[in-house]
């Protein structure tokens, strides 16, 4: 079996103008700058796992188009995305079409809306990508549903002929504070997804959403949160509070045989605090964005 090697990034939350994030983060540059540490390595795969964009608008996703694209070119990789909850689908679908662009792929879900949630199959040199959506839209957290959970049974019930990797914005798997719990994947979903996992060829399934790094095997099979490119979210603080730090990350995942190899990054820009919730704040986050 030929290995496969991968980029992953999240949460780039690039805007389409000269905004910063929480006024404080130019995020292209952050962007630029997890490219740059690792632009000797060679790669088949740079993942980019949803909060593509933070104002939704199309020309966001031209930036981040025009940066990821050609920078995966140059090294014989193509570039997926996710829709994360930041995302627009109109216009993420406008720029960046269902998420893998260059490649032949067909739709999980069937129907022409543009507003239906972006995932998509492709199938290229015997491994498969699988990019699901997460996203509700105007919401915070997230949710999978019956149709697409259906979908992907359906296309796992046939093995690749080296595997599959998933790319999803929430992750299937807990997060470290209060307000991320909120904000995560809907339970029911969740466990019916770690279900599908369980006897399937899913060698990997990258996920962003948290902003800092976590591996956490589900059914056998790894799952990868990726630390932020926008910011470093605090790890083993109040859990009741929410904090990030001015630090820009990503992971390196090497997929071979029966092994899944993950390096993840993480550097500091200033690395002061770029925000802080203190629980109060953390609540009425979560009463407008969280589950009703």
């Amino acid at each position: 079996m030929p290995s496969l090697s991968l980029l992953h990034l999240t949460d780039t939350h690039l805007f389409g103008d000269a905004s910063r994030h929480y006024d404080v983060v130019d995020t292209a540059d952050h962007l630029r700058r997890a490219l740059d540490h690792v632009a000797h390595l060679g790669f088949d795969l740079v993942v980019c796992s949803g909060d593509v964009s933070e104002d939704g608008t199309e020309a966001s996703y031209e930036r981040v188009r025009d940066t990821l694209l050609p920078w995966a070119s140059e090294r014989g990789a193509r570039a997926i995305f996710a829709m994360g909850n930041h995302d627009r689908r109109e216009s993420f679908r406008a720029i960046l079409g269902d998420g893998q662009p260059g490649a032949e792929t067909s739709q999980l879900l069937a129907g022409e809306a543009p507003d239906r949630p972006v995932a998509s199959v492709a199938t290229v040199n015997g491994w498969r990508t699988i990019v699901l959506d997460t996203s509700v839209p105007q919401a915070g957290y997230g949710e999978l549903g019956s149709a697409q959970l259906e979908a992907l049974a359906a296309e796992l019930a046939s093995p690749a002929e080296h595997g599959t990797i998933i790319v999803m914005h929430h992750p299937p798997v807990d997060a470290q504070t209060e307000l991320l719990g909120a904000l995560d994947l809907d339970a029911a979903d969740a466990a019916v997804f770690r279900g599908l996992l369980r006897g399937s060829d899913v060698r990997v399934v990258l996920a962003g959403h948290y902003h800092l790094p976590i591996v956490e095997t589900v059914a056998g099979v790894p799952v990868v949160v990726a630390p932020g490119v926008a910011n470093l979210a605090t790890a083993f603080g109040d859990a009741s509070e929410e904090s990030a730090s001015d630090e820009y990350g990503g992971a390196t995942v090497t997929v071979s045989d029966d092994r899944v190899r993950v390096v993840p990054f993480t550097r500091p820009v200033t690395g002061g605090e770029v925000f802080r919730m203190d629980a109060d704040t953390v609540q009425r986050v979560i009463g407008v964005a969280g589950r009703p």
